[in-house]
C-alpha cells in the first residue's frame, strides 16, 4: 500500500510572537514494514534556521528557529509512504511472558531497539501498583506474551471509553486509569504502564491510522488524526509487535509509524518555546489517502 499523508498544524496567537524555536518530528520512519518515499515540510513564517538530526530512538527531528514577528504559525507536512508489513495472528504462539521478561533484563545492548530501555518507568508512564495489578489479570503463569498482550489490549478497548474531552496530555496516568476515559495516547500509556509493571518491554508509537468513512458517506478532508499505539517486545525470535488498544487491533498496513519512544514526551510531532503570547489556539488537520 502507498499512502499520501498531509499533516497541517496551525497555531493562532492572541498577540504577536517575536521568537519561536520548535522541534518537529513529522517525517515517517523507514523500517518496521514501511518505506519513506518522499517528505517535505513548509513553514510559515519562514524560519531563519533549520537543522535536522536523528534522536536516540532514530526519529528524524528538525529544529527550526523563527525570528519574524507573527500571530499565526503554520506547519504543512507532506509525505508519501509505502507500507507492506506482515501482520501477526492474534492466536500466534509465543514464549511465556516470564521468559520474555527475564531475557529482556539480561540484554547487554543499550541501543534504541534493545528491550531493556523500555522496561522502566518514564516521565509520563510511572509504574503504579493498581495499573500493574490490572495488567496482571491478562498474564497468568505461563501465558504466552502475545496472548497476554492481546487480552490486555482487548480489555482496555472494552473497559475504557474514548472521550476527547476527558483528558489533556498532562492528565496524570492515575487519573486516566481511575476514570477509564481518554484518548489513544492515554490508552497507550495505560497499557505500557501495566506491561512495564510486569517487567515487559513496551514502547510508545506515534503515527497515523487510515480511516474509512461509513458506507455511502463522503470522506471528510482533514478528518483523519494522529494516532498512538504500543509496541511490545515479544522475545528475540518474534521481536517488536504493535498493539493498538484504542481499536483492539494488531498493527497492520493501515498504520503508518512516525516515531517511537518511551512515552508521548519522546515523540510529540511539534513542540517548542515561544516568546510573546500567553494564549494560543491549536488546530491540526490530517489526511491519509490511499494511492494504490
Amino acid at each position: 500500500m502507498i499512502y499520501d499523508i498531509r499533516h497541517v498544524t496551525t497555531y493562532a496567537y492572541e498577540s504577536p510572537v517575536s521568537f519561536a524555536r520548535c522541534s518537529l518530528r513529522l517525517e515517517p520512519r523507514t523500517g518496521d514494514g514501511q518505506q519513506l518515499v518522499s517528505h517535505s515540510v513548509e513553514i510559515r513564517p519562514r524560519p531563519v534556521e533549520r537543522t535536522a538530526r536523528r534522536d536516540f530512538f532514530g526519529t528524524h527531528t528538525e529544529s527550526v528557529l523563527i525570528e519574524t514577528a507573527h500571530r499565526t504559525l503554520r506547519i504543512d507536512s507532506r509525505s508519501r509512504v509505502q507500507v507492506a508489513r506482515q501482520v501477526l495472528e492474534r492466536t500466534a504462539p509465543s514464549p511465556a511472558w516470564e521468559d520474555v521478561r527475564d531475557v529482556a533484563f539480561e540484554a547487554t545492548s543499550l541501543g534504541p531497539s534493545s528491550p531493556v530501555g523500555y522496561v522502566f518507568a518514564s516521565s509520563l508512564v510511572p509504574v503504579q501498583a493498581p495499573v500493574t495489578a490490572y495488567a496482571a489479570a491478562s498474564f497468568p503463569p505461563g501465558c504466552g506474551v502475545v496472548a497476554g498482550s492481546v487480552d490486555l489490549m482487548h480489555r482496555i478497548r472494552t473497559e475504557f471509553r474514548y472521550d476527547p474531552k476527558a483528558t489533556v496530555i498532562s492528565t496524570p496516568l492515575a487519573e486516566v486509569f481511575e476514570k477509564r476515559h481518554g484518548v489513544c495516547q492515554d490508552f497507550a500509556h495505560v497499557m505500557i504502564a501495566g506491561l512495564r509493571g510486569l517487567g515487559l518491554p513496551a514502547a510508545y508509537v506515534s503515527g497515523y491510522l487510515r480511516t474509512i468513512p461509513p458506507p455511502g458517506q463522503p470522506r471528510l478532508q482533514g478528518a483523519d488524526a494522529t494516532h498512538a499505539w504500543v509496541s511490545v517486545w515479544c522475545g528475540a525470535e518474534i521481536g517488536w509487535i504493535g498493539f493498538d488498544p484504542t481499536n483492539d487491533l494488531l498493527v497492520g498496513n493501515d498504520h503508518i509509524i512516525l516515531a517511537i519512544g518511551r512515552d508521548f514526551s519522546d515523540v510529540s510531532p511539534v513542540d517548542g518555546i515561544i516568546v510573546g503570547s500567553r494564549k494560543q489556539k491549536l488546530s491540526v488537520a490530517v489526511d491519509v489517502l490511499l494511492v494504490e
